[in-house]
């Protein structure tokens, strides 16, 4: 299991094959250190990647020095925690396609124990949002429910800083690695959050974000809670994603209702209308987590 162990965290760290990749070779080898005896040809057969991807994949698995990256890792206080490890997360667990190593910087406790609740919303969320999260986040901190989301612009950053501002407790997902903050306006909050609450990630911290990371990372914002509030949003946007996954995950959503002639409400107005329930107040969510 230990060697397993290393050998995931190698494997994370070679480039060509993706989450799929990685996860058709786990499934086909038990012992993942043997997949250093197979040939381009044999590695390509299993992973389907292309050509050129496993040439870069072959090529990383034979030269990539991860002793050297573990050893910078934790000379600055970076974790990591791998699928098969005991304290991996049990809800993130079982959701599709569950990251096979994350990377942790801060409080790893939080990742156990306590109710979780996502919160989501726009990038672009007004005052509605601001006032409904300023009212409700110090009553859910209250009784120790941790905050997750996702650092972004507009709801997420609301949501951690008013977890941060009731003295409650808060995780950040990011969308790349813990060098590269984004956006740049939350390197602060971020900073802070690596000090005195959790961030986490699935890519390494050298690694850029990249547009499609996004909507990907959302299915652990929702994967890690135990359901996921959403204020406001557009329809076909990030926030309507993340519900998406929660929904499959069989998460509950919970939506923040608004007027039909706000863009921003249109999608949570039709979430609603599809079943997920409407908040009305802080008690719909305390009955919804059971605190």
């Amino acid at each position: 299991m230990k060697d397993n162990r290393r050998m995931l965290f190698h494997i994370h760290h070679c480039r060509g094959i993706g989450i799929k990749g990685i996860k058709r070779l786990i499934e086909s080898y038990r012992h993942l250190h043997s997949i250093f005896n197979l040939s381009p040809t044999k590695l390509q057969q299993i992973t389907t990647a292309s050509s050129m991807n496993i040439e870069l994949f072959y090529k990383d698995l034979h030269s990539f020095p991860s002793h050297r990256y573990m050893k910078l890792y934790e000379e600055n206080d970076i974790e990591w925690i791998t699928l098969f490890d005991d304290d991996y997360p049990e809800l993130l667990k079982n959701v599709y396609d569950p990251p096979f190593l994350l990377f942790l910087k801060g409080d790893r406790r939080l990742l156990q124990g306590s109710t979780k609740l996502a919160v989501i919303g726009s990038r672009n969320a007004t005052l509605y949002t601001e006032k409904i999260l300023h009212n409700m986040i110090p009553q859910l901190t209250e009784r120790e429910v941790v905050i997750v989301s996702g650092l972004a612009k507009g709801a997420d950053t609301i949501a951690h800083k008013e977890a941060i501002r009731s003295g409650g407790e808060t995780i950040g997902v990011l969308g790349g690695g813990f060098q590269h903050i984004y956006p740049r306006q939350n390197v602060d909050l971020a900073g802070y959050m690596m000090n005195h609450h959790l961030l986490i990630s699935e890519y390494p911290p050298y690694t850029k974000p990249e547009k499609w990371h996004f909507p990907f990372r959302n299915r652990i914002i929702s994967g890690l809670s135990d359901a996921v509030l959403v204020t406001e949003a557009r329809k076909k946007s990030g926030t309507f994603i993340t519900a998406d996954y929660a929904l499959n995950e069989g998460r509950e959503v919970l939506c923040i209702p608004g007027s039909i002639y706000d863009p921003l409400a249109e999608g949570t107005n039709t979430l609603i209308q599809e079943g997920a329930k409407m908040v009305l107040s802080i008690e719909d969510i305390f009955s919804e987590l059971h605190v």
